[in-house]
């Protein structure tokens, strides 16, 4: 069984978000970039189901400018066996990466797709659906637990009334939540072993994908800071603020 993992760079989620003071963006000059963590979780479940004997090639795919290489690495060092980098200068929108997505099934003909079920940066929850209705295959978010047998992938998914499991015939997409699993912490031998591991390049250009952003973004704006609170005696009394708020 051969998993393709999509491993997206963002801002870390440490780092304090700073819009730039005319507005056109975030501050990403010395800011920490890393995987975005629903990657990682993906990737790690991967790692283990090549662990188990279910899948034998892990290939993690980002999408990027030149300097994505030493992210990639990372993922390799993590434990894929081979990375893709299609790399672009221009920012991607979910749907154009579900089409660069689509192509590289078509070449590398996976059984599983394994995603993060969003990004933090955009938040948009969009990729994996995307790519399973291009694709035409059955797509199983919000995995909080992944089986795989008989050709088929079985998914426990959390939803608002508690959990749900669900089969799906294989190929197909899988998108990772929080409780999946914890991913493992990278050494420093499979550090340097990363470096042998091969990176493919490939021009976004190439894959005759139509990235035209869909979107346009007028303005950044940082949120409005927290006024202070306000401490109350009773119930009457809190009734009585909201009310001259406007708020009932």
């Amino acid at each position: 069984m051969k998993i393709l993992v999509g491993y997206k760079r963002v801002v870390d989620y440490n780092v304090r978000i700073q819009v730039k003071p005319d507005g056109t963006g975030i501050v990403t000059d010395g800011v920490k970039l890393s995987a975005n963590p629903f990657d990682d979780i993906a990737l790690e479940e991967a790692l283990r189901l090549r662990e188990k004997g279910v899948a034998t090639d892990v290939v993690v795919v980002g999408i990027g400018p030149a300097d994505l290489t030493a992210h990639l690495r990372n993922g390799l060092a993590m434990g894929a066996n081979r990375a893709i980098h299609v790399s672009t200068g221009e920012a991607i929108e979910p749907l154009a990466a579900a089409r660069v997505f689509l192509k590289l099934i078509e070449k590398e003909q996976p059984d599983l797709v394994l995603l993060g079920k969003q990004a933090i940066d955009d938040d948009a929850n969009q990729t994996g659906q995307m790519l399973a209705a291009l694709w035409d295959r059955p797509q199983a978010t919000f995995a909080s637990k992944l089986e795989i047998e008989g050709g088929k992938a079985r998914v426990t998914r959390e939803v608002d009334a508690g959990l749900e499991t669900i089969e799906a015939e294989l190929p197909a997409v899988i998108t990772a939540d929080l409780r999946l699993n914890e991913p493992r912490f990278i050494k420093l031998p499979d550090i340097m072993k990363a470096k042998a591991k091969p990176i493919e390049v490939l021009e976004l250009a190439s894959l005759g994908v139509d990235a035209t952003p869909t979107l346009k973004v007028s303005a950044y704006e940082a949120p409005a800071k927290r006024g202070k609170g306000v401490i109350v005696k009773d119930a009457a009394e809190l009734v009585a603020a909201l009310k001259q708020k406007g708020l009932l």
